[in-house]
């Protein structure tokens, strides 16, 4: 099946911005191990804002919960597409995403907690659980046409369950307090934006006007603010129309060159600050440590499958068009690459133990480094043409 035009660019642009992404991981981790590390992060740490309306954060906070807000509305942006007109607007192949995600959340969860029921590094449970969507898709489409497109749209809809499961998990499990007037304010926005949507406005400031404050009462209310871009990419009106450009179609357009080429790029920067201490690793091996690794690089890939093959055997769903088993075992691997809300659930499991938070970041980066390269290594090993 073709998948839309705009889909196909995203890719593009993935797949053009993937070496600009690797390159600012390099950067990030030869400045974070040299004598520029203190004053790149004092910039991180440096706040920028006003406290009238209580919006003075750090510039890495500005990055995680601001620009990675509209990351998140482009990626649900094309995800409402595929489930309306593409890939995923047949239930059947729907769910197979879906329970995918599902046991590729459980599954890690599990093995972890098998390291760590019985040490003190329990609450970090949910870290090997979630997919980070930028880097996974940047190096899926390094791979270019050598593999079918389903398995991207496949990916990038795993990947987006996987992250909504996370902050789920975030706000029932790693919230110290809600505050309700922002959540009522959340709900009160959305409502708004769905009767916009069902009365025919297409003008998109109707939007994205009432989508900033969205994100507003999103961030005061202890939910990750990320979520906010996935709930305003579903409220955006779209069509099936090929002559007519919808708002979503619009939105898509201006979206793809600031995201694959200053956001991701930034964010990348910013989250693979981590230095190399020869004390982290004096006390690298532990249950915190394997939990993650082996969470990450053996249960990501092990739930992704097994769920999916039980769905496919029980005839609730298929494979990916043109895909097969070999090549699904390799997306399990690139969701084995965690990074984004992994590094964020580790603050959040181990607030104010720097040690453990370091050791957790190594982790996640040494899990998701092995896991991309052997997701990469299989996926070109078992290509060919892709359907377009």
């Amino acid at each position: 099946m073709q998948l839309s035009k705009y889909f196909q660019q995203f890719f593009h642009n993935s797949k053009s911005s993937g070496i600009v992404l690797i390159i600012c991981v390099l950067i990030s981790l030869g400045i974070a191990n040299s004598s520029l590390s203190e004053n790149f992060q004092n910039l991180l740490n440096s706040n920028i804002g006003t406290e009238f309306f209580h919006l003075n954060y750090s510039v890495s906070v500005w990055i995680n919960d601001g620009l990675m807000a509209i990351f998140f509305l482009l990626v649900g942006l094309e995800i409402k597409r595929e489930l309306l007109e593409g890939e995923l607007s047949d239930m059947k192949k729907a769910n197979l995403p879906i329970f995918a995600a599902l046991g590729g959340m459980l599954v890690p969860a599990l093995i972890y907690f098998a390291f760590n029921y019985n040490s003190g590094y329990k609450n970090g449970w949910a870290i090997p659980m979630a997919t980070d969507i930028a880097f996974s898709l940047a190096i899926i489409s390094l791979l270019g046409k050598s593999i079918p497109n389903s398995l991207k749209v496949f990916l990038s809809a795993l990947a987006i369950v996987d992250d909504l499961g996370a902050i789920i998990v975030i706000a029932l499990f790693y919230t110290d307090s809600i505050d309700w007037i922002s959540l009522g304010g959340c709900g009160g926005i959305t409502i708004l934006l769905i009767i916009l949507n069902k009365i025919g406005i297409k003008n998109l400031l109707f939007y994205l006007i009432p989508g900033l404050f969205l994100w507003y009462f999103m961030h005061h209310s202890g939910i990750h603010a990320t979520i906010a871009g996935v709930i305003l990419a579903f409220t955006i009106p779209t069509n099936i129309s090929e002559t007519e450009i919808s708002p979503l179609e619009k939105l898509e357009q201006k979206l793809h060159i600031p995201v694959s080429f200053v956001i991701m790029p930034l964010f990348a920067l910013a989250n693979t600050n981590i230095t190399f201490r020869s004390e982290v690793f004096a006390n690298f091996i532990n249950p915190l440590s394997l939990g993650i690794i082996a969470g990450l690089f053996a249960g990501k890939v092990i739930g992704i499958n097994l769920f999916s093959w039980i769905v496919v055997k029980l005839k609730w769903s298929e494979l990916p068009a043109f895909s097969k088993w070999q090549q699904l075992i390799g997306v399990g691997f690139l969701a084995g690459i965690g990074f984004t809300m992994s590094i964020f659930v580790s603050l959040l499991a181990f607030p104010d133990q720097i040690e453990n938070q370091e050791i957790a970041k190594i982790s996640i980066l040494a899990a998701s480094v092995l896991s991309g390269v052997i997701g990469f290594v299989i996926l070109n090993f078992n290509k060919k043409p892709s359907e377009i």
